[in-house]
């Protein structure tokens, strides 16, 4: 077989064989395939496409191209949540005792932020002595014991997307539905995942912008899990403003503690509940999405779901009683308010740019070695559509002196303010089943 050939043939609209995909990923694994070959194929199928089978055929090849994550001694249906990223979402500190609380296991792995989305496991370990190594062995003991584990991805995950990543990255092929999809669902079906759930970003501050594009990513990435024996299930939720009110780790590990109390955002307790009964009707502890959505509040209003959330930190090595003292968390020296200049109604808030401004007070990274300020960040006041009174406080920034001034300017000109009175967007776009 000759990789000239496999280009040819997908440039032409071609579809490739399993053998010719399962050529391509192990040359690029073991380096015999150029990259500048590689880099041909790839732009050949940002312009021709795949189809479902050959999207599942390099999903399967880039998960066979390392290690997988033995979680064989787990109990139950193993349901992995993936959120395509975005500003203000704690959705993840909140799911895993949400749904662990209903019996459903949750072993995750999860990576940190670069750039101004968040990453998972920099909110944790803003929790004092929180520690994300655990062997595979603790790893699945944990799980059994609790329903929970979350862990800082290991192994040599999907050498083949990381070599195929890279390179798209300098070739202008990053938007592909099929390479996004395949990269994604990899890492998931490497990690361990039985059934995984999807929540697929559209908006200003999502990587995907438009409702077309996000429906097109989501039905791709469901219609891969479900090829190759994973149930999958996705939402289409909105990120054209950050999700909650708090943007930067411990504050966003704050409005976590808060909506497992009861207490947190509309906008946030509700895509938990919409997330976390597709989880559970994935983890086969419900059959329909009404009787998951129930069981979910069940464990919220009852206080289940905040011990659980309890016990997972000790468990780990932090301390629990950050859930009654949350003031025991990494905080700023000092808190600016940024008061509205006009009066009027909410129009857009920019999500991008409220992470960005977050990102200047250094709560972000711009580089993955870089240092962050874990206590740092931005509390919004407002959602799009509230009301506003000149003078009246719209967000907080929590600081330590860095980047204080260009947030407050970021966040004047991002939180529009206008006259008329519009509806607030609507969190579910859609419903990938």
């Amino acid at each position: 077989m000759r990789m000239v050939d496999v280009i040819e043939k997908k440039r032409d609209g071609g579809s490739l064989s399993d053998e010719e995909i399962q050529y391509f990923i192990e040359g690029i694994t073991d380096g015999s395939i150029p990259d500048y070959q590689a880099s041909a194929l790839l732009m050949s199928v940002f312009f021709k496409d795949m189809d479902e089978q050959e999207r599942a055929t390099l999903t399967m090849a880039m998960v066979d191209s390392g290690d997988r994550i033995d979680l064989s001694g787990i109990e139950g249906t193993l349901v992995d949540k993936h959120s395509t990223g975005g500003v203000g979402d704690t959705t993840t500190l909140i799911l895993g005792p949400l749904v662990a609380a209903c019996g459903v296991p949750v072993a995750k792995m999860s990576g940190r932020g670069l750039g101004h989305t968040g990453g998972t496991l920099d909110k944790l370990e803003s929790i004092t002595g929180f520690h994300i190594e655990l062997t595979e062995q603790q790893f699945r003991d944990q799980v059994n014991r609790l329903k929970l584990a979350v862990i800082g991805q290991s192994g040599n995950l999907t050498p083949a997307d990381k070599k195929l990543y890279a390179l798209r990255d300098v070739t202008a092929t990053v938007n592909s539905i099929p390479l996004i999809a395949s990269s994604i669902m990899s890492k998931k079906i490497a990690a361990g995942a039985d059934a995984i759930v999807l929540d697929v970003k559209t908006g200003e501050g999502a990587f995907m912008k438009t409702d077309e594009d996000a429906r097109r990513l989501a039905e791709a990435m469901v219609g891969i899990g479900n090829a190759v024996g994973r149930r999958t299930l996705a939402v289409i939720s909105d990120m054209s403003q950050p999700l909650g009110y708090a943007v930067g780790n411990a504050l966003e590990v704050k409005e976590a503690i808060a909506t497992l109390k009861g207490e947190g955002p509309e906008d946030l307790t509700h895509l938990c509940v919409e997330l976390g009964s597709r989880m559970v009707v994935a983890g086969g502890k419900a059959e329909t999405l009404e009787e998951g959505a129930d069981l979910i509040r069940g464990v919220l209003e009852d206080g289940s779901a905040l011990r659980l959330f309890r016990s997972f930190i000790e468990a780990q090595g932090g301390d629990p009683e950050i859930v009654d003292h949350p003031d025991r968390l990494p905080a700023a020296k000092e808190i600016v308010s940024v008061r509205a200049e006009q009066e009027g109604f909410v129009q857009t808030i920019g999500a991008d740019d409220i992470g960005v401004a977050a990102m200047h007070l250094g709560a972000g990274r711009a580089t993955k070695d870089e240092e962050i300020d874990l206590g740092v960040g931005i509390v919004l006041k407002k959602k799009v559509g509230d009301r506003v009174a000149k003078g009246e406080p719209i967000a907080d920034v929590h600081t330590n002196g860095r980047g204080t001034d260009t947030a407050v300017s970021m966040i004047l000109e991002h939180v529009l303010i206008g006259a008329e009175r519009i509806a607030p967007p609507p969190l579910i776009h859609g419903d990938i089943q």
